[in-house]
């Protein structure tokens, strides 16, 4: 295999990014000076050495505890449990959540050989059980994986008589219902609150 086809092949296993792309990627690095390249090449290895999880929350960190572990003006009595790290980043966007987090590493999934097993409930677990937590917030993808690890962290930590909550599913905001699915709009119903 050429060196061409084989920077694109591996390109192409990153997410969003197509065989198509892969090579127009491939062809622009080859278009660009040495040194630009190889700064490219530089920072790859240096993410890949240097970011590991927080021993805390499992979020991705240069240090031994990230930087949202570490604020002390953070709420210790909330954690919001999420698939993976970046979904940290979505939340922290819309600038409302206050507490701290914990990443499970991915969601349960059997049909790609993914079981509870493989994530960090167990680590969850632990930090409920240690005390302080009121509230554990599921935040998992509304698919049926992310559906059955929210049942299942919910079994989880039920002898330890935390509160635990899912966030809400719906419209979005600026959504039209004639464009919107039928689930999406049962569920806005479902999770429907009064007006005040």
């Amino acid at each position: 295999m050429s060196a061409i086809d084989t920077l694109a092949t591996e390109l192409a296993r990153l997410p969003g990014i197509g065989r198509k792309t892969a090579l127009r990627l491939t062809y622009h690095l080859l278009k660009q000076p040495a040194e630009q390249v190889q700064r490219l090449a530089s920072a790859l290895s240096v993410l890949r050495e240097r970011v590991h999880p927080c021993q805390v929350c499992f979020n991705l960190t240069e240090e031994a505890e990230c930087a949202i572990c570490r604020d002390p003006r953070r709420d210790l009595t909330l954690i919001c449990a999420v698939e993976e790290a970046a979904d940290i980043s979505a939340i922290e966007r819309a600038g409302e959540y206050r507490g701290r987090y914990h990443v499970l590493g991915g969601r349960i999934s059997p049909l790609d050989g993914v079981g509870p097993g493989q994530l960090t409930v167990r680590e969850l677990e632990r930090r409920v059980a240690a005390g302080g937590v009121t509230e554990v917030i599921v935040a998992t993808n509304p698919s049926v994986e992310g559906e059955a690890t929210a049942l299942y962290i919910q079994q989880s930590l039920a002898p330890h008589h935390v509160r635990v909550s899912r966030i809400a599913r719906g419209l979005p905001l600026g959504g039209d219902l004639e464009f919107a699915d039928g689930g999406t709009i049962a569920q806005a119903l479902f999770a429907r609150r009064e007006m005040t």
